[in-house]
């Protein structure tokens, strides 16, 4: 404990800001301000603490020396809240986290938005067309300069500064789902993951290592999803979790379609593939009514078609099923 305790009194030297005297404001701007802290308990100094220190290390370079010693600082006083089995505590964590992943999910999305990727036409959704799309290369590349001395990722692959900020925010998210599942608070990232539509769409046309690093986060969300309402007993919280299922299923098996497997090493290896697919059909078996099955299998179909350089992931034991119910229902009828 005495240990922690400096490390905290110290954590204001590792924020990237020229005053390391933060100004009181800055801690208790709301979260539309961007800053995320916490609506309940943000009077506690161990809650400030903990979202100071998920910002910080939000906005400090990975190159940076103080980024693993602040991402240790954070999971050591992340496994302490736990340690205390104190139901404040744990809030504590799961606010905290939960605040710092939509956070960076929001700046991931402004990311790749401002990349102004040209965008893949099918049918899975509404296009998307930057209306300032030459104005918006022209501030990556600005962008790209100045931040390039900054972040260090020399050797990470992507085109520049920019690709590269985008697959530590990805990164980050990873972590920060993971620390979520692991406090009991998994439904709260799948919940904002579903979501992302936007982000996910946008996915589709972005950088191999970019996609390959959102796959992960997907990866790792479905297996949290697939367990959402196992022991629910109340219908009507069963069927929101339904819908949340058909949510992610609909925002990003395009992207699971159609990303690359990465300019290294594959995203994910072969056991990891076969696991996610059983996840996968699991999931879609879980949605009740015939209609949206469909919908989910349609769009499958057709990103699965379309992406000749790819097989994966192949989810042909649902369509079958899909047909047959559909058949019989039919016949019925």
């Amino acid at each position: 404990m005495t240990c922690f305790f400096f490390l905290l009194r110290l954590l204001p030297s590792f924020l990237p800001s020229s005053n390391p005297n933060l100004d009181n404001n800055h801690l208790t701007k709301s979260t539309k301000s961007g800053n995320y802290l916490l609506s309940h308990g943000s009077d506690s100094g161990i809650a400030r603490a903990l979202s100071q220190i998920l910002t910080a290390i939000n906005d400090i370079p990975v190159s940076s020396r103080k980024y693993e010693l602040l991402r240790s600082l954070a999971e050591r006083v992340i496994e302490e809240n736990e340690k205390e089995n104190v139901e404040i505590l744990r809030e504590v964590n799961g606010k905290s986290l939960s605040a710092a992943f939509e956070r960076t999910l929001n700046q991931l999305e402004a990311g790749v938005m401002e990349l102004g990727n040209d965008p893949i036409g099918n049918g899975g959704g509404s296009g998307y067309w930057p209306v300032h799309y030459g104005l918006n290369r022209v501030l990556k590349v600005v962008r790209s300069v100045k931040e390039v001395p900054l972040l260090g990722w020399a050797g990470r692959g992507g085109r520049d500064g920019v690709d590269r900020l985008e697959e530590k925010l990805a990164a980050e998210l990873l972590w920060l789902a993971q620390k979520l599942a692991a406090c009991g608070c998994g439904e709260e990232a799948v919940l904002k993951w579903a979501s992302a539509s936007n982000l996910a769409w946008l996915a589709l046309s972005a950088e191999p290592r970019l996609q390959g690093s959102l796959v992960k986060v997907s990866a790792f969300l479905f297996k949290q999803a697939k367990d959402l309402g196992a022991e629910e007993t109340e219908e009507s919280k069963k069927e929101q979790q339904r819908q949340t299922k058909k949510k992610m299923l609909m925002a990003w098996l395009p992207l699971l379609c159609r990303a690359s497997n990465g300019t290294d090493i594959p995203v994910l290896n072969t056991s990891q593939k076969a696991e996610l697919e059983r996840e996968l059909e699991e999931m879609i078996g879980m949605l009740e009514h015939e209609d949206e099955q469909e919908q989910v299998l349609s769009l499958w179909l057709h990103h699965f078609t379309c992406c000749s350089s790819s097989d994966w992931p192949n989810l042909q034991a649902s369509y079958d099923r899909w047909c047959m119910a559909s058949r019989k229902l039919l016949i019925l009828r």
